[in-house]
């Protein structure tokens, strides 16, 4: 039986020696006596609780942790820590009255923000006409002493020209925007409605932005099934030469990174010839094909 409830019973009884207690609820003498000792000595938390509860009442119990960090610190002029709040209110049974979230406003949001398209391109990757089907992804780029970058490109699968990057120290949905807005502005409108753009499931691309702006142009989107990285070969065909070629640990920074990378990417698109395109880099191509 809990202590809590021989307590009552002792006080109740309270006439009783301790060994008709013990024997009564089958505890030993010894787990009675630590109990009462433990009972009497004063809760070291309580000062500290009476404090955080004024703040927690006062305010109609609508106030988290962070709130009554700053609200004692405001008022009285006492530094104490939230994990030592959090106990406490945990401890005591203090718990915030907070709105419930609506699921059903939550899941329409998401499906509003976030959505996926079909497979289309189905590793058709082979075509004989530029500004047909480009395939995008991002990469990172580890360099120097512990940094990281991230680079968006967008690669024309007639030509195997990357036709628009981005390099960010940002992961951020603007990483892949930008990218697509260059890619966009070399073509007529014309070229834009009879482009396809083929992309992985990343929230890069599952992204309102992203779609809307392909929306506006008349841009047909196409994705990778999940998780299936050969969906999207020739744009991590590329990354993987890229990563070979560039000497990632002798960039100090990030402006000696976009140097490099830059350079990288127009000797691939203007000197680098291919078995596949008749030996001729990937602009001198496109001018073959034109």
């Amino acid at each position: 039986m809990a202590f809590s409830s021989i307590a009552k019973a002792s006080s109740r009884f309270d006439r009783l020696k301790h060994t008709v207690i013990c024997e009564r609820f089958d505890i030993s003498r010894s787990g009675l006596h630590s109990w009462i000792a433990r009972s009497n000595t004063p809760d070291k938390d309580q000062d500290d609780f009476d404090l955080i509860n004024a703040f927690f009442l006062e305010r109609k119990e609508k106030i988290g942790i962070r709130q009554i960090k700053m609200l004692i610190e405001n008022y009285c002029g006492l530094v104490m820590n939230k994990k030592k709040i959090a106990r406490i209110k945990k401890k005591f049974g203090l718990v915030t009255k907070i709105r419930k979230r609506n699921k059903y406003k939550k899941f329409a949001m998401i499906a509003q923000e976030h959505k996926t398209h079909p497979n289309l391109l189905n590793r058709e990757f082979k075509t004989q006409i530029a500004d047909e089907i480009y395939s995008t992804d991002i990469t990172y780029l580890n360099y120097g002493r512990g940094n990281k970058a991230y680079l968006a490109v967008f690669k024309d699968l007639g030509t195997k020209e990357i036709v628009a990057q981005n390099l960010s120290r940002r992961v951020d949905v603007k990483l892949v925007n930008t990218a697509l807005e260059v890619a966009l502005k070399k073509l007529s409108q014309d070229k834009k409605r009879n482009l396809m753009i083929h992309s992985d499931q990343g929230f890069h691309f599952t992204h309102f932005i992203y779609r809307d702006k392909l929306a506006e142009h008349g841009v047909i989107q196409s994705m990778s099934r999940r998780g299936n990285c050969l969906d999207n070969a020739p744009v991590e065909s590329f990354f993987g030469y890229l990563k070979d070629h560039l000497e990632l640990k002798e960039c100090n920074d990030f402006s000696d990174l976009e140097l490099m990378v830059t350079k990288e990417i127009d000797y691939y698109n203007n000197e680098r010839p291919q078995e596949g395109l008749k030996k001729m880099p990937p602009t001198l191509y496109r001018r073959h094909l034109i």
